[in-house]
């Protein structure tokens, strides 16, 4: 008999092992990282085991990514940007009304907070997991949650805001504190679902002023 036809299957969730093309590799490789560094955090998971997920030669991994760090920031450079296909989609829903997106981004994060299978936002779980501030992982947080408040405060600016960083600033302690409460109350929790109404409050007295004056 063959080693061909005396090879396990692969277990669940694992790919087996093939020599596989650069850009396929990749493709791999980043999609079982995803997984493991999101579900599982990045210092827990070695490369072997990205490896063993992907089916691919740890050989492949280093042809595309010159070491774990650089793993990582490609694992964070494909969670922002869905990260922001999330708080366009949310805001697309009210075009032209800046008050309503706000607020219905809101709605979709504590519905997504609340799934069973929710980890919390990746960026938070990155930054606690590298202490050095230095750290490119790191930096490369502080600059998403940075774009995440810009968009928020032209938002707050479009909805006639009294200040609307004062605005963005207060929603965004609110967002980090969905984000926390679903990993230590638990998804679905009291906290997240209270957040929407919280920020309708929020949004309502900055705005006060134009309300008034429409």
């Amino acid at each position: 008999m063959s080693q061909s036809d005396t090879a396990k299957p692969a277990a669940p969730g694992r790919r087996s092992r093939t020599q596989t093309a650069g850009p396929q590799a990749q493709e791999h490789l980043l999609q079982a990282a995803g997984e493991l560094f999101y579900r599982e955090g990045v210092r827990a998971v070695g490369v072997d085991a990205v490896v063993e997920r992907a089916g691919v030669n740890k050989m492949s991994l280093y042809r595309q990514f010159s070491s774990k760090d650089d793993l990582v920031l490609a694992y964070l450079e494909r969670k922002d940007t869905q990260f922001f296909g999330y708080v366009e989609k949310s805001f697309a829903k009210h075009p032209g009304e800046p008050a309503k997106q706000l607020l219905q981004y809101f709605e979709d994060l504590a519905e997504r907070a609340s799934a069973k299978d929710y980890r919390g936002c990746p960026f938070v779980n990155v930054a606690v997991e590298f202490p050095d501030a230095s750290h490119a992982a790191r930096q490369f947080v502080f600059g998403n949650k940075a774009r995440l408040i810009e968009r928020i405060t032209a938002l707050a600016t479009q909805a006639g805001a009294d200040d609307p960083v004062a605005l963005a600033n207060a929603l965004g302690l609110l967002i980090e504190g969905v984000y926390a409460a679903s990993q230590t109350c638990g998804p679905g929790c009291g906290p997240i679902l209270a957040a929407p109404r919280v920020a309708a409050q929020l949004i309502a007295a900055a705005c006060a002023k134009t309300a008034a004056g429409a």
